[in-house]
């Protein structure tokens, strides 16, 4: 049943996405958020066999990539690099950042060689998260929560993922993993969705 559900949860979201864009379809925004989730479905596939782990990985991280470039478009003009105050950045991320750290601690003594790749996955997500963390009061408040829940509990989900391979498993993670995957993915789906309803 896990092989044939799994894949089918996120089908249904890329067929909604798509219906609800297809006046707009043309536009990066668009593109990019349709992207993510195909990615992820690719991922979500590819993670149903355990040997087949770095090609998921690698599918969830172009995911990440577009998600990072959408909510960059889904805001009010981002602001140019000399505005931008790096150390209340640095703070307001903090707490991203620490449990992202706390995770590689946990995990690094198991990774082996593929130690390089999650590493890198690891930089991209607590990205994409600090981005949608970035778009407060650059968009409609019912677009940002959305989108910002959403990213946190992606991170979450990934977390979950990397403890239970790398870590310790622990009986609820499949629950943990996919409940707060499938609920990520449909918060981000209807914080740009809220955000492009307010930019018509």
């Amino acid at each position: 049943m896990r092989f044939y559900s799994k894949p089918l949860i996120l089908l249904g979201l890329i067929i909604y996405f798509y219906q609800i864009t297809r006046p707009i379809a043309s536009t990066l925004l668009t593109k990019t958020i349709l992207s993510a989730l195909i990615f992820s479905w690719v991922g979500d596939i590819l993670l149903l066999w355990p040997n087949l782990f770095i090609y998921g990985l690698g599918a969830f991280l172009m995911a990440q990539v577009c998600y990072i470039i959408g909510f960059k478009l889904a805001q009010k003009g981002p602001s140019r690099l000399d505005q931008v105050n790096f150390i209340k950045l640095f703070f307001f991320n903090l707490p991203i950042y620490l449990a992202a750290a706390f995770t590689y601690y946990l995990i690094n003594p198991n990774l082996g060689s593929l130690k390089i790749p999650v590493i890198i996955y690891i930089i991209v997500i607590v990205s994409m998260v600090a981005t949608a963390r970035e778009r407060f009061k650059k968009c409609n408040s019912a677009s940002f929560w959305q989108v910002f829940i959403g990213a946190v509990l992606f991170f979450i989900s990934d977390g979950a993922i990397a403890i239970s391979r790398f870590f310790k498993d622990f009986p609820e993670s499949g629950i943990v993993i996919m409940g707060t995957y499938v609920i990520a993915q449909l918060l981000i789906v209807m914080g740009i969705r809220s955000y492009l309803v307010d930019h018509k």
